[in-house]
């Protein structure tokens, strides 16, 4: 059947998952045998979901639709769920967190990417943004050092990804005016990827991966580059021949808690940032990436591969 776009259902899903504490996958330094560790306690604005950065996401996803369907029927359900954790008192206690020893590199980069995201988010919503921006505008300044004085990018295609956390923090300083934090992204992006040529799409996909390095790597790009520089340097790096990209077929699996049944649950990521990233495209490239896009797709998915990226779009 057609993959349909629900926002009550995204809404729920993200309702749920913000206020479950437990499994809970932990990520902090200990310095001692008396360090508290118990997420409520550490974490009490983002101690639910499976880890630190999912419960953000999960916050963020809240924040979006509240934004972009006003009408919602669980508008009450989030706007209360918002207040409770996104509270000063919540954001100050995360904020003690990442000012103590174990967390001064916490979450580096995907969970301060996606804390960016949802601070931009809750900027264009103009709710909770005083709220979070203490914790944002420090880690926003952490971004700056690292952007700075990382002399190689990680181009794994998991959380890791320099692209990906990138775009996000690009995104958050372009919609905050940190421009800081946009000059050091824009340098950064240029000393780690202009020289980039003749990527080897062979090499995709990893049986980790749910983000493809050669896509974000080029969405970033597009983010920081002129028109007219950004076709030169994609003509340059992506070749015509997409290779195994085009032949990927994600697949569910139930998950479990193993590490290999949860890259197979996790499989689909790749299709599912190819239509994002395929939206972000300019014309001269989405055509090179229709059969990138019609890959990506998961079982039981209908229409062309342009229409399920327009509907998707559109929506998103």
């Amino acid at each position: 059947m057609p993959i349909e776009y629900s926002p009550s259902a995204f809404a729920r899903v993200a309702l749920d998952n913000v206020a479950r504490a437990y499994p809970r996958r932990l990520d902090q330094l200990l310095v001692g045998p008396d360090a508290e560790w118990r997420p409520g306690v550490v974490h009490p604005a983002f101690y639910g979901s499976y880890d630190w950065h999912s419960a953000v996401h999960m916050h963020w996803l809240l924040a979006r639709l509240l934004r972009l369907h006003p009408g919602i029927p669980e508008r009450r359900a989030i706007e209360a769920r918002l207040a409770l954790h996104l509270s000063t008192s919540a954001i100050g206690r995360e904020l003690a967190f990442f000012d103590s020893p174990g967390g001064l590199t916490f979450e580096r980069p995907y969970g301060w990417a996606w804390l960016l995201e949802l601070q931009a988010e809750l900027v264009r919503l103009q709710r909770w943004h005083r709220e979070v921006a203490a914790l944002a505008d420090a880690l926003a300044l952490r971004f700056v050092r690292f952007f700075e004085t990382l002399a190689y990018p990680v181009r794994a295609g998991t959380h890791g990804n320099t692209a990906f956390a990138a775009i996000l923090a690009f995104d958050y300083a372009r919609t905050t005016g940190t421009s800081e934090l946009a000059a050091a992204i824009e340098s950064a992006a240029r000393r780690w990827y202009l020289g980039d040529r003749d990527y080897p799409v062979a090499y995709e996909p990893s049986g980790d991966d749910f983000l493809s390095p050669a896509l974000v790597e080029a969405v970033l790009m597009k983010r920081i580059l002129p028109d007219g520089e950004f076709g030169e340097w994609m003509n340059r790096f992506l070749p015509p021949d997409l290779g195994p990209l085009s032949a990927h077929r994600p697949c569910l699996t139930t998950p479990t808690r193993s590490r290999a049944t949860w890259t197979a649950y996790a499989s689909p990521g790749p299709g599912a940032s190819r239509f994002w990233v395929l939206t972000d495209s300019p014309r001269s490239t989405w055509r090179r990436g229709c059969h990138m896009l019609s890959a990506g797709t998961t079982p039981g998915s209908t229409g062309s591969p342009r229409l399920r990226c327009s509907r998707l779009a559109r929506k998103l």
